[in-house]
Protein backbone atom coordinates (compact mmCIF):
# COMPACT_ATOMS: atom_id res chain seq x y z
CA UNK A 1 0.00 0.00 0.00
CA UNK A 2 1.38 3.51 -0.54
CA UNK A 3 2.22 5.48 1.91
CA UNK A 4 0.01 8.91 2.76
CA UNK A 5 2.79 11.37 1.91
CA UNK A 6 2.77 9.53 -1.70
CA UNK A 7 -0.84 9.78 -2.00
CA UNK A 8 -0.24 13.36 -0.40
CA UNK A 9 2.16 14.10 -3.44
CA UNK A 10 0.16 12.79 -6.23
CA UNK A 11 -2.75 14.48 -5.20
CA UNK A 12 -0.99 18.02 -5.75
CA UNK A 13 -1.43 20.29 -8.58
CA UNK A 14 -0.55 23.89 -9.02
CA UNK A 15 -3.41 24.59 -11.51
CA UNK A 16 -6.15 26.88 -11.12
CA UNK A 17 -10.19 25.89 -12.01
CA UNK A 18 -12.83 27.86 -13.31
CA UNK A 19 -14.12 27.67 -10.21
CA UNK A 20 -12.31 29.77 -8.23
CA UNK A 21 -13.18 32.94 -6.58
CA UNK A 22 -12.18 35.37 -9.21
CA UNK A 23 -8.77 37.45 -8.65
CA UNK A 24 -7.73 34.35 -5.78
CA UNK A 25 -4.69 32.46 -6.43
CA UNK A 26 -3.02 30.04 -4.64
CA UNK A 27 0.27 30.77 -1.53
CA UNK A 28 3.31 29.82 -3.50
CA UNK A 29 4.35 28.19 0.55
CA UNK A 30 1.62 25.67 0.43
CA UNK A 31 0.61 23.41 -3.00
CA UNK A 32 -2.70 22.55 -3.46
CA UNK A 33 -4.66 19.36 -3.38
CA UNK A 34 -5.95 18.69 -6.83
CA UNK A 35 -9.56 19.56 -7.49
CA UNK A 36 -9.83 21.47 -4.26
CA UNK A 37 -11.37 25.24 -5.49
CA UNK A 38 -10.74 28.49 -3.43
CA UNK A 39 -13.52 29.59 -2.23
CA UNK A 40 -12.84 32.18 -0.01
CA UNK A 41 -9.31 34.48 -0.95
CA UNK A 42 -8.18 37.53 0.72
CA UNK A 43 -5.14 39.43 -0.87
CA UNK A 44 -2.44 41.42 0.94
CA UNK A 45 -4.20 43.67 3.57
CA UNK A 46 -2.35 45.30 6.47
CA UNK A 47 -3.32 44.38 10.20
CA UNK A 48 -2.49 43.72 13.26
CA UNK A 49 -3.42 39.59 14.20
CA UNK A 50 -3.64 37.87 16.91
CA UNK A 51 -3.15 34.04 16.69
CA UNK A 52 -4.16 31.70 19.71
CA UNK A 53 -1.43 29.13 21.28
CA UNK A 54 -4.42 27.24 22.98
CA UNK A 55 -7.64 26.52 23.46
CA UNK A 56 -10.14 29.26 22.50
CA UNK A 57 -13.29 29.83 24.76
CA UNK A 58 -15.11 33.14 25.45
CA UNK A 59 -15.71 34.06 28.98
CA UNK A 60 -18.09 37.38 29.96
CA UNK A 61 -18.46 37.99 25.98
CA UNK A 62 -14.33 37.94 25.67
CA UNK A 63 -12.55 35.81 23.89
CA UNK A 64 -9.59 33.79 26.18
CA UNK A 65 -6.97 31.38 25.36
CA UNK A 66 -3.50 30.22 27.22
CA UNK A 67 -1.31 32.04 24.74
CA UNK A 68 -1.39 34.11 21.61
CA UNK A 69 1.17 35.72 18.78
CA UNK A 70 0.75 39.14 18.19
CA UNK A 71 2.09 41.55 15.80
CA UNK A 72 1.47 43.94 12.93
CA UNK A 73 1.77 42.69 9.44
CA UNK A 74 0.64 41.70 6.20
CA UNK A 75 -1.74 38.95 5.62
CA UNK A 76 -3.25 36.70 2.92
CA UNK A 77 -5.44 34.01 3.08
CA UNK A 78 -6.79 31.30 0.82
CA UNK A 79 -9.92 28.72 2.00
CA UNK A 80 -9.88 25.63 0.05
CA UNK A 81 -13.09 23.86 -0.73
CA UNK A 82 -12.14 19.83 -0.97
CA UNK A 83 -12.95 17.37 -3.34
CA UNK A 84 -15.43 14.49 -1.83
CA UNK A 85 -12.76 12.07 -2.03
CA UNK A 86 -10.73 14.08 0.36
CA UNK A 87 -11.15 14.67 4.20
CA UNK A 88 -10.36 17.87 6.01
CA UNK A 89 -7.66 16.00 8.25
CA UNK A 90 -6.33 15.13 4.97
CA UNK A 91 -5.29 18.36 3.45
CA UNK A 92 -4.40 19.74 6.81
CA UNK A 93 -1.93 16.79 7.08
CA UNK A 94 -0.58 17.43 3.59
CA UNK A 95 -0.06 20.96 4.06
CA UNK A 96 1.59 20.50 7.44
CA UNK A 97 4.15 17.85 6.02
CA UNK A 98 4.57 20.11 3.03
CA UNK A 99 5.64 22.95 5.21
CA UNK A 100 7.39 20.95 7.94
CA UNK A 101 9.95 19.44 4.66
CA UNK A 102 10.69 23.46 4.56
CA UNK A 103 11.73 23.18 7.72
CA UNK A 104 9.34 25.57 9.22
CA UNK A 105 8.73 25.33 13.03
CA UNK A 106 5.47 24.16 14.45
CA UNK A 107 4.09 26.82 17.90
CA UNK A 108 0.89 25.38 18.38
CA UNK A 109 -1.13 22.31 17.02
CA UNK A 110 -4.81 21.23 18.21
CA UNK A 111 -7.44 18.86 17.04
CA UNK A 112 -10.83 18.10 17.81
CA UNK A 113 -12.38 19.26 20.70
CA UNK A 114 -8.71 20.22 21.87
CA UNK A 115 -8.93 23.62 19.90
CA UNK A 116 -12.22 25.07 21.74
CA UNK A 117 -15.39 25.68 19.85
CA UNK A 118 -15.44 25.62 16.12
CA UNK A 119 -17.72 29.07 15.83
CA UNK A 120 -14.96 30.71 17.40
CA UNK A 121 -12.57 29.89 15.10
CA UNK A 122 -14.57 30.60 12.48
CA UNK A 123 -16.20 33.62 13.23
CA UNK A 124 -13.72 35.57 15.84
CA UNK A 125 -10.03 34.43 14.80
CA UNK A 126 -10.47 34.18 10.80
CA UNK A 127 -13.69 36.12 10.77
CA UNK A 128 -14.81 33.46 7.72
CA UNK A 129 -18.20 31.94 8.16
CA UNK A 130 -17.32 29.39 5.94
CA UNK A 131 -15.26 27.05 8.64
CA UNK A 132 -17.93 26.52 10.59
CA UNK A 133 -18.28 23.24 11.11
CA UNK A 134 -18.22 20.27 13.66
CA UNK A 135 -15.98 20.70 16.86
CA UNK A 136 -14.78 17.21 17.15
CA UNK A 137 -13.27 17.14 13.02
CA UNK A 138 -11.79 20.63 12.99
CA UNK A 139 -7.68 20.99 13.20
CA UNK A 140 -5.87 24.04 14.08
CA UNK A 141 -1.68 24.47 13.30
CA UNK A 142 0.53 27.48 13.60
CA UNK A 143 3.88 27.06 12.04
CA UNK A 144 6.86 29.58 12.02
CA UNK A 145 8.80 29.67 8.46
CA UNK A 146 12.84 29.27 8.61
CA UNK A 147 14.94 31.75 8.67
CA UNK A 148 15.59 33.86 6.94
CA UNK A 149 11.81 34.10 6.14
CA UNK A 150 11.77 33.56 10.44
CA UNK A 151 8.86 36.67 10.36
CA UNK A 152 6.31 34.68 8.55
CA UNK A 153 3.93 32.47 9.77
CA UNK A 154 1.59 30.40 8.38
CA UNK A 155 -1.62 29.74 10.00
CA UNK A 156 -3.63 26.02 8.82
CA UNK A 157 -7.14 25.29 9.91
CA UNK A 158 -9.39 22.52 8.54
CA UNK A 159 -12.56 21.64 9.35
CA UNK A 160 -15.82 19.64 8.11
CA UNK A 161 -19.30 21.06 7.86
CA UNK A 162 -22.41 19.24 8.71
CA UNK A 163 -23.56 18.29 4.84
CA UNK A 164 -19.78 16.75 5.03
CA UNK A 165 -18.03 19.98 2.96
CA UNK A 166 -14.44 19.79 3.81
CA UNK A 167 -12.36 23.22 3.83
CA UNK A 168 -8.71 23.48 4.45
CA UNK A 169 -7.82 27.25 5.28
CA UNK A 170 -4.80 29.28 4.77
CA UNK A 171 -3.02 32.38 5.69
CA UNK A 172 -0.14 33.71 5.23
CA UNK A 173 1.19 36.42 7.54
CA UNK A 174 5.17 38.56 7.39
CA UNK A 175 5.21 40.57 10.30
CA UNK A 176 6.96 44.21 10.09
CA UNK A 177 9.28 43.92 12.42
CA UNK A 178 11.27 40.56 14.02
CA UNK A 179 8.75 38.54 16.32
CA UNK A 180 11.52 37.22 18.78
CA UNK A 181 11.55 34.04 20.54
CA UNK A 182 9.07 31.94 19.71
CA UNK A 183 8.27 28.62 21.65
CA UNK A 184 5.92 25.89 21.41
CA UNK A 185 4.06 24.83 23.57
CA UNK A 186 4.32 21.15 24.95
CA UNK A 187 1.52 19.53 24.05
CA UNK A 188 2.41 20.62 20.23
CA UNK A 189 5.81 19.28 20.92
CA UNK A 190 3.66 15.65 21.93
CA UNK A 191 1.78 15.88 19.41
CA UNK A 192 4.71 15.96 17.08
CA UNK A 193 6.22 13.59 18.59
CA UNK A 194 3.43 11.29 18.37
CA UNK A 195 2.52 12.01 14.70
CA UNK A 196 6.26 11.97 12.75
CA UNK A 197 7.65 10.09 15.14
CA UNK A 198 10.35 12.45 16.05
CA UNK A 199 11.61 15.74 17.57
CA UNK A 200 14.23 17.65 16.23
CA UNK A 201 16.18 20.69 17.71
CA UNK A 202 19.22 21.59 15.76
CA UNK A 203 19.48 24.59 17.64
CA UNK A 204 20.28 22.71 20.55
CA UNK A 205 23.58 21.78 20.73
CA UNK A 206 24.89 22.38 24.11
CA UNK A 207 24.23 22.12 27.81
CA UNK A 208 20.56 21.13 28.68
CA UNK A 209 18.69 24.67 28.37
CA UNK A 210 16.47 25.30 30.95
CA UNK A 211 13.39 26.48 28.86
CA UNK A 212 13.70 23.58 26.43
CA UNK A 213 14.20 21.53 29.07
CA UNK A 214 10.97 22.41 31.06
CA UNK A 215 9.06 22.42 27.64
CA UNK A 216 10.27 18.80 26.23
CA UNK A 217 9.56 17.15 30.04
CA UNK A 218 6.64 18.43 30.50
CA UNK A 219 5.28 16.99 26.99
CA UNK A 220 6.98 14.10 27.81
CA UNK A 221 5.25 13.79 30.86
CA UNK A 222 1.77 14.45 28.92
CA UNK A 223 2.19 10.50 27.89
CA UNK A 224 4.20 8.42 30.14
CA UNK A 225 3.43 5.09 28.20
CA UNK A 226 5.48 6.24 25.20
CA UNK A 227 9.79 5.71 24.85
CA UNK A 228 12.01 8.03 22.82
CA UNK A 229 15.64 7.78 22.04
CA UNK A 230 17.99 10.50 22.99
CA UNK A 231 20.84 11.67 20.31
CA UNK A 232 22.99 14.51 20.09
CA UNK A 233 26.88 16.17 20.85
CA UNK A 234 24.77 16.48 24.64
CA UNK A 235 22.74 13.11 24.70
CA UNK A 236 23.43 12.01 28.09
CA UNK A 237 23.83 15.25 29.70
CA UNK A 238 19.85 15.98 28.32
CA UNK A 239 18.86 12.36 28.80
CA UNK A 240 19.90 12.87 32.21
CA UNK A 241 18.69 16.25 33.02
CA UNK A 242 14.65 14.67 31.68
CA UNK A 243 14.93 12.66 34.42
CA UNK A 244 15.84 14.87 36.55
CA UNK A 245 12.41 16.81 35.49
CA UNK A 246 10.45 13.56 36.52
CA UNK A 247 11.01 11.45 33.15
CA UNK A 248 11.45 7.73 34.38
CA UNK A 249 14.76 6.51 32.79
CA UNK A 250 12.80 3.48 31.62
CA UNK A 251 11.77 5.23 28.77
CA UNK A 252 14.66 6.79 27.32
CA UNK A 253 17.63 4.97 25.80
CA UNK A 254 20.70 6.25 24.18
CA UNK A 255 19.80 7.07 20.20
CA UNK A 256 22.46 7.09 17.35
CA UNK A 257 21.07 9.37 15.00
CA UNK A 258 23.69 12.14 14.07
CA UNK A 259 22.73 15.52 14.02
CA UNK A 260 24.19 19.32 14.78
CA UNK A 261 21.59 18.84 17.89
CA UNK A 262 19.75 17.09 20.19
CA UNK A 263 17.05 14.35 18.47
CA UNK A 264 14.43 11.91 19.95
CA UNK A 265 12.71 9.74 18.34
CA UNK A 266 9.90 7.70 19.39
CA UNK A 267 10.33 3.85 20.49
CA UNK A 268 7.51 2.20 18.71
Amino acid sequence: MRSFSLLALCCFSPLSFAADVPGSQDLPIVPRMADAQIVDYRPVAELERIYPLGSIRKISGQLRFDGQVSARGTATSVTYELPAEHSSIDAFTAARESLQKQDAQLLFWCQARDCGESSLWANDVFGNAKLYGADDRQAYLLLRLAAPRDNTLVALYSITRGNRKAYLHVEQFEAAAPLGDLLPTSATLLRELKSTGELDFPQLTGEPDETWLRLISRGLNLDTTLRVSVSGPKAEAWRQALIGRGVRTARMEAGSVEGSGLHLELLR
